[in-house]
């Protein structure tokens, strides 16, 4: 870590917000429903949008000269200036009011609500939330918190293997597929995310050291609400947590999983070895 991590001047940004808008479009809708193993169909003006196509939109652009080394934005602006070089989504929630529409002009308002340092195996942590309203003419549609956590350069690559890993759960609902590197170049353009650790494998490997091409978080969660909706009829879960257990990379099958529970559903996305890499809950 080149500097020092003043907590306090990073809890400063608290309350700082922004707002965006972006228009919900055909073509838009198509690739994400491509990229979410759903049929594409011919979607027109009213039609129901994928549930987190809001992650799509209004996504922040900036020039190429002030970009990071792993893509990502330089520090600074509406996220506070964590002096901490790696970035990554590490979860959230989310609360389903209405479904975004083909056509639909969503506004975003985002709100710094906690700025947060923890230590851990890994090294130090800091950790940001950040507060969504998603609105359309017809009302809030979405309300959410993300949780973005940055590590030191140290904490970036996985650890050694230690104890063996538990038995995988078992799951009542399931489905699989493949972790292939046109699934996370299709994602990363459709959300405009430059981070390099989803498609540029030289930097991925030989920079952040991890094996191979890191698999979305928010993909992974997206993917886990589908199949909650899907399991339910079509109607995305009143509220739903997730959280990134370990990393999920490509070139191997990964699962979506469910098990029904009292309250709704326990939902992950697991590695080729059965092993949970992001968890959520849903309830309805």
């Amino acid at each position: 870590m080149t500097e020092a991590l003043d907590l306090d001047h990073l809890r400063s940004w608290i309350g700082k917000t922004t707002e965006a808008t972006d228009v919900v479009t055909t073509h838009l809708v198509m690739g994400l429903r491509a990229t979410l193993f759903q049929e594409i169909g011919e979607p027109k003006n009213g039609d129901a949008a994928p549930w987190t196509t809001h992650w799509c939109l209004a996504q922040p652009v900036f020039p190429m000269s002030q970009l990071g080394p792993d893509g990502h934005p330089t520090r600074g602006g509406f996220l506070p200036p964590v002096p901490l070089p790696r970035r990554m989504w590490a979860g959230g929630e989310l609360e389903f009011l209405d479904t975004l529409r083909v056509g639909d002009e969503a506004k975003r308002t985002s709100r710094i609500s906690d700025v947060t340092m923890k230590t851990g195996s890994t090294g130090v942590l800091c950790f940001v939330s950040v507060e969504h309203t998603i609105m359309t003419p017809r009302g809030v549609a979405i309300r959410e918190r993300q949780d973005i956590v940055y590590r030191d350069v140290s904490g970036t690559a996985p650890a050694a293997p230690g104890k063996p890993a538990p038995p995988p759960p078992t799951a009542k609902h399931r489905e699989s597929h493949v972790s292939d590197p046109v699934l996370l170049f299709r994602y990363s353009a459709l959300t405009f995310n430059g981070h390099r650790i989803h498609y540029d494998r030289d930097y991925v490997t030989k920079v952040e050291g991890y094996p191979g091409l890191v698999f979305h978080g928010p993909l992974q969660a997206a993917l886990i609400v589908e199949f909650a909706a899907k399991l339910h009829g079509g109607a995305a879960p009143k509220k739903f947590g997730y959280r990134g257990v370990q990393p999920l990379f490509e070139g191997s099958e990964f699962s979506v999983n469910a098990n029904d529970t009292g309250a709704g559903m326990e939902l992950w996305t697991a590695n080729s070895a059965g092993q949970p890499t992001m968890k959520g809950t849903a309830v309805w």
